[in-house]
Protein backbone atom coordinates (compact mmCIF):
# COMPACT_ATOMS: atom_id res chain seq x y z
CA UNK A 1 0.00 0.00 0.00
CA UNK A 2 1.30 3.45 -0.90
CA UNK A 3 1.90 6.25 1.57
CA UNK A 4 1.02 9.88 0.77
CA UNK A 5 3.73 12.30 1.87
CA UNK A 6 3.33 16.07 1.57
CA UNK A 7 6.81 17.54 1.28
CA UNK A 8 8.01 20.99 0.29
CA UNK A 9 10.70 23.54 0.99
CA UNK A 10 9.60 25.95 3.71
CA UNK A 11 10.92 29.23 5.08
CA UNK A 12 11.38 29.80 8.82
CA UNK A 13 8.17 31.84 8.84
CA UNK A 14 6.16 29.01 7.30
CA UNK A 15 5.95 29.82 3.58
CA UNK A 16 6.67 27.90 0.38
CA UNK A 17 8.04 30.05 -2.44
CA UNK A 18 10.26 28.58 -5.14
CA UNK A 19 11.26 32.09 -6.23
CA UNK A 20 12.44 33.21 -2.76
CA UNK A 21 14.76 30.28 -2.00
CA UNK A 22 15.69 26.85 -3.25
CA UNK A 23 17.80 23.81 -2.52
CA UNK A 24 21.58 23.79 -2.43
CA UNK A 25 23.44 21.16 -4.47
CA UNK A 26 23.21 18.47 -1.76
CA UNK A 27 19.48 18.94 -1.22
CA UNK A 28 18.89 19.02 -4.97
CA UNK A 29 20.71 15.66 -5.26
CA UNK A 30 18.41 14.38 -2.48
CA UNK A 31 15.38 15.46 -4.56
CA UNK A 32 16.74 13.76 -7.69
CA UNK A 33 17.18 10.49 -5.80
CA UNK A 34 13.77 10.89 -4.15
CA UNK A 35 11.95 11.32 -7.47
CA UNK A 36 13.61 8.15 -8.77
CA UNK A 37 12.47 6.14 -5.73
CA UNK A 38 8.88 7.36 -5.40
CA UNK A 39 5.84 5.62 -6.83
CA UNK A 40 4.70 8.95 -8.28
CA UNK A 41 3.56 12.49 -7.53
CA UNK A 42 0.11 13.90 -6.88
CA UNK A 43 -0.14 17.60 -7.70
CA UNK A 44 -2.63 20.39 -7.45
CA UNK A 45 -3.02 22.43 -10.64
CA UNK A 46 -0.84 25.38 -9.64
CA UNK A 47 2.19 23.36 -8.58
CA UNK A 48 1.82 21.03 -11.57
CA UNK A 49 1.94 24.02 -13.90
CA UNK A 50 5.14 25.21 -12.18
CA UNK A 51 6.69 21.73 -12.39
CA UNK A 52 5.91 21.51 -16.13
CA UNK A 53 9.08 23.57 -16.46
CA UNK A 54 10.91 20.21 -16.39
CA UNK A 55 9.05 18.93 -19.47
CA UNK A 56 11.14 21.05 -21.84
CA UNK A 57 14.93 20.92 -22.17
CA UNK A 58 16.93 24.08 -21.61
CA UNK A 59 20.44 24.22 -23.11
CA UNK A 60 21.60 26.27 -20.11
CA UNK A 61 20.77 23.50 -17.63
CA UNK A 62 23.49 21.91 -15.53
CA UNK A 63 23.96 18.13 -15.71
CA UNK A 64 22.04 17.89 -12.40
CA UNK A 65 19.11 19.83 -13.86
CA UNK A 66 19.03 17.46 -16.83
CA UNK A 67 19.18 14.48 -14.49
CA UNK A 68 16.24 15.82 -12.44
CA UNK A 69 14.24 16.54 -15.60
CA UNK A 70 14.79 12.99 -16.90
CA UNK A 71 13.74 11.47 -13.57
CA UNK A 72 10.71 13.77 -13.30
CA UNK A 73 9.56 13.00 -16.84
CA UNK A 74 9.75 9.24 -16.21
CA UNK A 75 7.91 9.63 -12.91
CA UNK A 76 4.12 8.98 -12.93
CA UNK A 77 2.07 12.05 -12.06
CA UNK A 78 -1.58 12.59 -11.14
CA UNK A 79 -3.01 16.10 -11.33
CA UNK A 80 -6.07 17.16 -9.36
CA UNK A 81 -7.89 19.92 -11.21
CA UNK A 82 -11.38 20.91 -12.21
CA UNK A 83 -10.15 23.59 -14.62
CA UNK A 84 -7.59 21.66 -16.70
CA UNK A 85 -8.88 19.55 -19.58
CA UNK A 86 -5.57 17.81 -20.32
CA UNK A 87 -2.17 17.21 -18.77
CA UNK A 88 1.27 16.51 -20.14
CA UNK A 89 3.25 13.33 -20.69
CA UNK A 90 3.18 10.60 -18.05
CA UNK A 91 0.43 12.45 -16.18
CA UNK A 92 -3.19 11.57 -15.43
CA UNK A 93 -5.91 14.12 -14.76
CA UNK A 94 -8.16 13.61 -11.72
CA UNK A 95 -11.16 15.92 -11.94
CA UNK A 96 -13.96 13.97 -10.26
CA UNK A 97 -14.23 12.15 -6.93
CA UNK A 98 -10.72 12.97 -5.78
CA UNK A 99 -11.10 10.98 -2.57
CA UNK A 100 -12.00 7.75 -4.39
CA UNK A 101 -9.22 8.23 -6.95
CA UNK A 102 -6.58 8.84 -4.27
CA UNK A 103 -7.76 5.93 -2.13
CA UNK A 104 -7.49 3.72 -5.22
CA UNK A 105 -3.93 4.93 -5.89
CA UNK A 106 -2.96 4.19 -2.29
CA UNK A 107 -4.40 0.69 -2.57
CA UNK A 108 -2.96 -0.18 -5.98
CA UNK A 109 0.57 1.21 -5.61
CA UNK A 110 3.47 0.47 -3.30
CA UNK A 111 5.94 3.02 -2.00
CA UNK A 112 5.68 6.71 -1.48
CA UNK A 113 3.52 9.14 -3.43
CA UNK A 114 4.62 12.74 -3.11
CA UNK A 115 1.82 15.25 -2.58
CA UNK A 116 2.62 18.67 -4.05
CA UNK A 117 0.73 21.83 -3.24
CA UNK A 118 -0.49 23.18 0.11
CA UNK A 119 -4.16 23.41 -0.88
CA UNK A 120 -4.26 19.86 -2.20
CA UNK A 121 -2.44 18.67 0.94
CA UNK A 122 -5.01 20.43 3.10
CA UNK A 123 -7.96 18.77 1.38
CA UNK A 124 -6.29 15.35 1.46
CA UNK A 125 -5.32 15.89 5.10
CA UNK A 126 -8.93 16.78 5.92
CA UNK A 127 -9.88 13.38 4.45
CA UNK A 128 -7.26 11.63 6.58
CA UNK A 129 -5.25 10.58 3.51
CA UNK A 130 -1.88 12.22 4.27
CA UNK A 131 0.44 9.75 5.99
CA UNK A 132 3.35 12.13 6.61
CA UNK A 133 4.35 15.77 6.29
CA UNK A 134 7.96 16.40 5.23
CA UNK A 135 9.21 19.93 5.72
CA UNK A 136 12.54 20.99 4.25
CA UNK A 137 13.17 23.96 6.54
CA UNK A 138 15.44 26.70 5.18
CA UNK A 139 16.99 29.60 7.16
CA UNK A 140 15.09 32.19 5.13
CA UNK A 141 12.33 34.57 6.19
CA UNK A 142 10.10 35.58 3.29
CA UNK A 143 7.59 37.72 5.16
CA UNK A 144 4.72 36.31 3.15
CA UNK A 145 3.60 34.00 0.40
CA UNK A 146 1.73 30.72 0.32
CA UNK A 147 1.80 28.98 3.71
CA UNK A 148 2.99 25.38 3.90
CA UNK A 149 -0.14 24.54 5.89
CA UNK A 150 -3.15 25.96 4.04
CA UNK A 151 -5.30 25.51 7.14
CA UNK A 152 -5.39 23.95 10.57
CA UNK A 153 -3.98 20.45 10.91
CA UNK A 154 -4.63 17.81 13.52
CA UNK A 155 -1.85 17.35 16.07
CA UNK A 156 1.34 16.07 14.50
CA UNK A 157 4.19 14.02 15.95
CA UNK A 158 7.82 14.46 14.89
CA UNK A 159 9.23 11.10 13.73
CA UNK A 160 12.55 12.15 12.19
CA UNK A 161 14.87 15.03 11.50
CA UNK A 162 17.98 15.26 9.38
CA UNK A 163 20.24 18.02 8.15
CA UNK A 164 20.60 17.87 4.38
CA UNK A 165 23.19 20.04 2.73
CA UNK A 166 24.56 23.22 4.20
CA UNK A 167 21.43 24.76 5.63
CA UNK A 168 18.21 22.74 5.22
CA UNK A 169 16.73 20.49 7.88
CA UNK A 170 14.28 17.77 6.87
CA UNK A 171 11.54 17.39 9.48
CA UNK A 172 9.09 14.50 9.10
CA UNK A 173 5.82 14.52 11.01
CA UNK A 174 2.93 12.06 11.09
CA UNK A 175 -0.61 12.63 12.36
CA UNK A 176 -0.57 12.06 16.14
Amino acid sequence: MARLVFGMNQSLDGYVDHDAFGPDDTLFRHFIDQVREQAGSLYGRRLYEIMRYWDHDDPAWSPENREFAEAWRAHPKWVVSRSLTSVGPNATLISDDVEAAVRKLKTELDGEIEVGGPELARSLGDLGLIDAYRIYLHPVVTGGGKPYFAGPRPPLRLVSHERIGGEAIQLTYVPA
